[in-house]
């Protein structure tokens, strides 16, 4: 009767924690502050180089853009987060089921476009390490600047962002333009093509390893070819992506979907193809 009553309890107490809401960040009060230049690094700016080719898919890839439909990709009830707590409840409630919609994108010859407004898009299918191609146009938008430029971002495990970013004449912290792991590694160059052409990432991404009580066993790490030109070399994360404060690792599953970003910008993506490693 002692152990069913102390099991009792630890389902109770487990299944009231499952149950607490995803945090609402206030962003109106978190712009008196803005904790998020705490984490902008501006210098060094990467040099720029002119940037090179595109590539097909082997024949050992997963296609999961063809440039006909999205039956590959979902629109997940989560995303990603901003913060680590907000990061925290998100894999919780990705670990313990949420809920998936069709993809809301648009299809428009041979391109997958970004609909402002309705939410990230995800892979059905879950990968580990992986190599990645996937090519990218942020369209040209006067008017608009920084951050604010054709935003959007590529997530590996929905929890590690590469950043996508006009990123040719635009100025912004270079731990967040085009090619960097977002508030975490500069690109080593800059290979940035203007806004309104293609451009492609190539990226070979090692998920992190975790032991039986959740700590971290080896980091992720990953290498990035933006435009046929090494940007990333084997870097090491810190933990997912985030937009305010320090990241830290939180034990996940081996495998989880690829996200990409609707960051309010109709970028547009086409050619999109992994290798599991």
């Amino acid at each position: 009767m002692k152990y069913l009553l102390t099991f009792s309890l630890l389902v109770l107490i487990t299944s009231t924690s499952l149950c607490q809401e995803i945090p609402q960040l206030n962003w109106a009060e978190l712009g008196k502050t803005k904790p998020w230049e705490a984490t902008e690094v501006w210098n060094p700016v990467p040099a720029k180089v002119t940037p090179g080719v595109y590539t097909a898919p082997p024949s050992d890839a997963i296609v999961l853009f063809n440039g006909q439909d999205l039956d590959q990709w979902v629109s997940p009830e989560v995303d990603y987060g901003a913060r680590m707590d907000v990061v925290e409840a998100i894999l919780k409630k990705r670990m313990n089921g949420y809920s998936k919609s069709p993809a809301a994108w648009e299809v428009k010859d041979g391109e997958c476009i970004v609909r402002p407004g309705s939410g990230a898009i995800e892979t059905k299918m879950g990968f580990g390490d992986m190599q990645l191609h996937i090519e990218w146009l942020c369209p040209t938008d006067p008017g608009k600047e920084g951050q604010a430029y054709s935003n959007s971002g590529i997530f590996f495990m929905s929890l590690y962002e590469l950043q996508v970013l006009n990123a040719y004449e635009n100025t912004t912290y270079p731990n967040g333009q085009a090619g960097s792991m977002y508030k975490q590694a500069i690109p080593l160059v800059n290979v940035s093509r203007p806004s309104g052409e293609w451009q492609s990432y190539d990226a070979v991404f090692m998920a992190p390893k975790f032991k039986s009580d959740g700590s971290v066993e080896s980091p992720a790490y990953i290498t990035v070819f933006h435009n046929g030109v090494l940007i990333q070399n084997h870097v090491a994360l810190k933990g997912p992506c985030v937009y305010i404060g320090e990241p830290y690792y939180i034990a996940h599953p081996d495998k989880m979907p690829l996200l990409l970003q609707d960051h309010g910008d109709k970028v547009r993506y086409r050619n999109i193809w992994v290798r599991n490693l």
